[in-house]
């Protein structure tokens, strides 16, 4: 039986760096190809949770929506250090939304 257990964050250097003091993986990006390819390869590499800035997932979108439908890995929309963009909040309302029947946000 295949075991998750790692955690990683993709994003800019200066919002990724403080995960790394509490013992997460963190792997700073710049370009959009790099983001992509960099989510792709944590995914095949057994990462259970991918915490993606949402200046980058902005970006990416289509690579974030293949991995929402599916189960594993849980890719999550955090701010950046320059804040939000209220992109991962959205995400969580549809959701709830979608599970639900109606927006109790």
């Amino acid at each position: 039986m295949l075991m998750y257990k790692k955690i990683g964050v993709v994003g800019d250097k200066d919002s990724v760096l403080a995960f790394k003091a509490i013992g997460l993986d963190v792997f700073p990006v710049v370009e959009p190809e790099e983001a992509r390819k960099t989510v792709d390869k944590l995914a095949m590499n057994d990462y259970a949770v991918i915490f993606v800035t949402e200046q980058v997932a902005k970006d990416i979108e289509e690579t974030i929506e293949r991995y929402n439908r599916q189960t594993l890995p849980a890719v999550i929309l955090i701010p950046s250090n320059q804040g939000t963009l209220n992109i991962g909040i959205q995400k969580i309302s549809d959701n709830v939304e979608k599970a639900v029947g109606v927006n109790i946000l």
